[in-house]
């Protein structure tokens, strides 16, 4: 097995809601992943929402996500513990993203943003989820 370490969505400048290609997590050895969102250019008053669907053959997808960042509206870096245990058949996920902008000036919202999808190794999450019940 190969630990997955790729991009949900390339770094790409968007104005309308989206998808990002299909991503075979098939052959992951643990079903927790670490997915970044990294928003670099953005214009004022708008937003950005992405979420990530899954699917059991890469063709037909859920119709709720599976996984959500919280709504953003400034440049910057921010994680999502993407976790598929409770969700055994998803052997491929996709990132889905809305736009929308308000106020003055153009009605056309814009975001640089990209996606990337790392595995969290299974020796290493089993050692946090340990450390977090001991904390407990």
């Amino acid at each position: 097995m190969t630990t997955i370490d790729t991009t949900l969505a390339a770094v790409q400048t968007v104005n309308a809601k989206g998808d990002g290609p299909a991503v075979d997590v098939s052959s992951a050895a643990s079903r927790a992943f670490l997915v970044t969102l990294a928003i670099t250019k953005i214009i004022e008053q708008e937003s950005l929402g992405v979420s990530i669907f899954g699917s059991a053959d890469g063709a037909t997808w859920g119709a709720k996500s599976i996984a959500a960042f919280p709504q953003k509206f400034y440049c910057g870096e921010t994680p999502l513990l993407l976790d598929l245990t409770a969700h055994a058949d998803v052997k491929f996920v996709r990132a889905h993203w809305e736009v929308a902008r308000w106020g003055r000036g153009t009605e056309t919202p814009m975001f640089e943003f990209g996606l990337t999808l790392k595995e969290i190794p299974a020796n290493l999450l089993k050692e946090a989820t340990a450390e977090a019940k001991a904390i407990a």
